[in-house]
């Protein structure tokens, strides 16, 4: 009998298998999983996430959610920061949602995508903070997913770099902006934003 633990951190006993890692699924299925860590559901396929992220991540992670809350007190945009569950798909019906993503941070404007589960539909904008194990996923498989669902900014940030490469979305498809370093400032265009670099490196 397996021990797994429960959304709220308790072990419990369950004779229940984990979901085959090589299998299909949906949002219906993702939440009855009791993984015993956070997992992502993208185009139906099961990605364990990092047990936990670095100080230097969530430092990171910490001044760009403080900047932006700072910037958005009273602006119908919230800013979220995970675990926060985003649904990214044109069908609502939990059976018919293939992807569901745990952004670094995003930032929402319509509030009718918020609900008591997350976000359902696609964020204006998302960051991703770089660690050697996700980096493959947040570049190629959330970069694709969040520009076919219609994420209008995506930010990649890389630590080790002290960078920040910026996408816009244009016609449908990821513009690179530029690349931008620790001493230079980025503007998050979804909420009129300047950011200094040098406060988040």
């Amino acid at each position: 009998m397996k021990k797994l633990k429960d959304y709220k951190g308790e072990v419990k006993s369950s004779n229940a298998e984990e979901p085959d890692l090589a299998g299909y699924y949906n949002y219906a299925d993702y939440l009855q999983w009791t993984f015993e860590g956070m997992v992502e559901l993208i185009n139906g396929k099961i990605f364990k996430m990092a047990p936990a992220p670095s100080s230097g991540h969530q430092v990171i992670l910490m001044e760009l959610s403080g900047i932006c809350w700072q910037h958005l007190k009273g602006n119908k945009c919230k800013t979220f920061v995970a675990p926060f569950d985003v649904r990214l798909s044109k069908f609502k019906e939990d059976k018919l949602i293939d992807s569901v993503v745990q952004p670094d941070l995003c930032i929402i404007c319509d509030p009718t995508k918020i609900d008591e589960k997350g976000c359902n539909g696609a964020p204006d904008m998302v960051i991703e903070i770089l660690s050697p194990f996700s980096e493959e996923r947040d570049t190629k498989l959330k970069y694709k997913l969040y520009e076919e669902n219609g994420v209008m900014e995506y930010w990649i940030v890389n630590p080790h770099e002290a960078s920040v490469k910026v996408y816009d979305l244009v016609e449908n498809k990821y513009e690179c902006r530029a690349i931008y370093h620790s001493k230079q400032q980025v503007e998050v265009k979804t909420i009129g934003l300047l950011v200094k670099l040098n406060e988040i490196f």
